[in-house]
């Protein structure tokens, strides 16, 4: 009997709900980085074997928003969690459940769905006796009918969340073909890639007022080479600058970093050219955030 069936993972901004499905699903289908809030969408993420196929939905952290582009993110995660058949909640290993993580049991607890809880980066606990507090902590709620402590860095117990899905699964179809890792079109994974590289290499808050958006992304009929024009958009003119660099050393380094990685996931050569852009409080322009495809059905 072959399974499917589409499963949210919730959870608070930079608990690892990208890290873990990306391991998961065993190729890079989401971008990663330590600053909060680096998901902005809901991605679809596929996982094939011989016996079942999980659609992951991975949705931006759940956070009070403080913008439109915050609203349409959260909204994207609450109404992805009521989209799937199951539902997994990610924590990380902190000792205590703190009023984001205790907002989101409230909203489980209102759920009829089946509820599983992944406890990550438990490689950062020093001993047994911790885990073993943080599981009765959360199983003390009485909502979770697993508790899986994992760790998404190091790969660690990865396996077992994927076959203690599987068992919550019932009978149904492939709903993607076995290559299918990802339902995202190349131009938005492209984007995404970009974005993730200016996570990388900014260390201020300026990652937070950032969005790429390719307008042109085209192969060449005489060579194995695809054009790729994006800009990145900022929210002032100082993070313009701060993204350029001296001498342009910055964005420099972002696109080379973003054309090696772009190179991998399209088998190609690629000849990427990057601006940056001003575009004053993009954040609370719905038009702007919408023409740009976030938290609509464009992504």
């Amino acid at each position: 009997m072959f399974k499917s069936g589409f499963v949210s993972i919730i959870g608070r901004p930079n608990v690892g709900k990208s890290t873990i499905i990306n391991s998961m699903v065993g190729e890079k289908v989401a971008i990663m980085s330590n600053k909060p809030q680096t998901t902005r969408n809901t991605i679809q993420a596929v996982y094939t074997d011989d016996e079942a196929q999980i659609v992951f939905l991975d949705t931006p952290g759940i956070h009070k928003p403080k913008n439109k582009l915050g609203e349409k993110m959260v909204k994207s995660a609450l109404d992805a969690k009521n989209d799937g058949d199951l539902i997994i909640f990610m924590v990380d290993s902190s000792p205590s459940i703190g009023p984001g993580d205790r907002m989101i049991i409230d909203e489980l607890k209102k759920q009829k769905n089946t509820v599983l809880l992944i406890i990550n980066k438990i490689d950062t606990l020093k001993s047994k006796e911790e885990l073993f507090d943080i599981i009765e902590m959360y199983d003390e709620e009485g909502i979770f009918e697993e508790i899986i402590p994992a760790s998404a860095l190091n790969g660690s117990n990865v396996k077992e969340v994927v076959e203690t899905i599987k068992k919550y699964l019932v009978e149904g179809p492939k709903y993607f073909p076995e290559y299918m890792v990802t339902d995202q079109p190349e131009r938005v994974l492209v984007s995404e890639l970009i974005r993730e590289k200016v996570l990388h290499f900014l260390d201020q808050e300026v990652p937070h007022g950032v969005a790429v958006e390719v307008e042109r992304m085209k192969s060449r009929n005489d060579k194995e080479i695809v054009d790729i024009n994006a800009v990145i958009y900022c929210e002032r003119a100082s993070h313009k600058g701060i993204i350029i660099g001296k001498g342009g050393k910055k964005l420099k380094g972002i696109g080379k970093a973003s054309r090696e990685e772009i190179e991998l996931l399209l088998g190609s050569k690629v000849n990427l050219q990057l601006w940056v852009k001003v575009k004053e409080n993009w954040r609370n322009i719905e038009n702007f955030i919408d023409n740009i495809g976030i938290g609509n059905d464009k992504i």
